[in-house]
């Protein structure tokens, strides 16, 4: 049965992962639902977080693939339960549109909502939760004259006391 899986892979070389993995997950016919590159905990290393729909075998595969075909040192998966992940989004409405604020700052405080700039003919705002209350938050402000809204893609660290250790791949 397919669910949404978060793999992580740690590589010194970015540009090179993100070309190998489209190959990978073309010739599949697989489509990312996430994507984020970042540094990480471990010096000029990079860690890539993205997020497949699928099932465990083709997860798991396509984990032993990349640790084999891409110059990865390691590639973990987990299912959302085994992982703490977040995304952040950034919203922008119609300053007007904030006239009520008793609507808008019930809102706020559901969402952990958080101002970044007031200006006179809009507002932008911060909000950090899981994909489902971002979406379901955007569509709320759809009534207070949303403008545009972007959120990132997910980040998420594993629910265990362990990390990635180079040191223990090349010995």
């Amino acid at each position: 049965m397919k669910q949404e899986y978060t793999l992580t892979a740690y590589t010194e070389d970015q540009m090179g992962l993100i070309h190998q993995l489209a190959v990978i997950l073309s010739r599949r016919k697989i489509s990312l639902v996430t994507l984020n590159i970042s540094t990480c905990e471990i010096d000029q290393m990079y860690r890539f977080t993205f997020v497949l729909n699928e099932t465990f075998e083709i997860v798991r595969n396509i984990a032993l693939q990349i640790e084999k075909i891409i110059e990865v040192f390691k590639c973990y998966y987990s299912t959302n339960d085994q992982i703490v992940w977040k995304q952040m989004a950034l919203f922008k409405i119609k300053t007007s549109g904030m006239m009520h604020p008793e609507n808008i700052d019930g809102l706020f405080k559901k969402y952990n909502a958080r101002y970044i700039i007031i200006e006179k003919d809009y507002t932008v705002f911060e909000v950090t939760g899981q994909e489902d209350e971002i979406n379901t938050l955007a569509l709320e402000l759809n009534k207070f004259e949303l403008i545009e809204f972007i959120k990132s893609a997910r980040i998420a660290v594993a629910m265990n006391n362990e990390s990635f250790q180079p040191e223990s791949i090349m010995d």
